[in-house]
């Protein structure tokens, strides 16, 4: 087992939802440019609050991530809620996310070291289908001074020009730094500053 998934199973596997259980606030917001029975990949779903969700509004979805302890809570909310979400065991590292076969995929508060996101992001543009969304929120360098969630180390922040170069090959609607009340769970609570995207695939 790779450190980050040692790291991820630990955090998720106490009974209490790291994240809370409730979806992000931004994903909730664009949930309905999503066509009817979309086909969702979720990056670093964790516990399955996002992923659970969208299933719940009809979408098809595929949740990755690389800690088991995640996974096995995202089945069994999946199951108490009669939904079917199909949970993949995988570090990004290795994941193939495929060629032009998402509906959308979702990133939220998915950290990755600046190399890795470059290839993952690069994977996104090819994965999406014409027309595909890609939804992403996650912490930028500024967050270090709030101190209220996300990665210690600045290589793993999203710069939004970086990001916008990363991206290219996606139209994108929003790719904007706010600074927001994140209310989720007891690892991101207060006043932060995070970088929105939503980015459509030509065609």
């Amino acid at each position: 087992m790779s450190d980050v998934a040692a790291f991820w199973n630990q955090r998720f596997i106490k009974p209490e939802y790291a994240y809370g259980d409730a979806p992000n606030d931004f994903l909730r917001e664009q949930a309905g440019l999503l066509a009817p029975a979309s086909r969702v990949l979720s990056l670093g779903e964790g516990e399955g609050r996002n992923a659970v969700y969208l299933a719940g509004l009809g979408h098809q979805l595929t949740a990755v991530d690389a800690a088991w302890s995640g996974l096995a809570k995202l089945l069994q909310r999946a199951d108490a809620a009669g939904l079917s979400v199909t949970a993949t065991l995988a570090d990004l590292e290795q994941y193939e996310l495929g060629e032009a076969q998402w509906d959308a995929i979702v990133s939220v508060f998915c950290h990755l070291p600046t190399a890795l996101r470059q290839r993952v992001l690069a994977g996104v543009v090819r994965a999406l289908k014409p027309g595909g969304l890609l939804i992403m929120e996650g912490y930028t360098p500024r967050q270090m001074a709030f101190g209220t969630g996300g990665p210690k180390e600045v290589d793993m922040l999203l710069e939004p020009a970086m990001v916008q170069q990363e991206l290219a090959g996606l139209q994108l609607l929003r790719c904007e730094e706010i600074e927001r009340e994140v209310l989720e769970g007891s690892f991101h609570t207060g006043r932060s500053a995070v970088l929105q995207v939503l980015g459509r695939k030509p065609g």
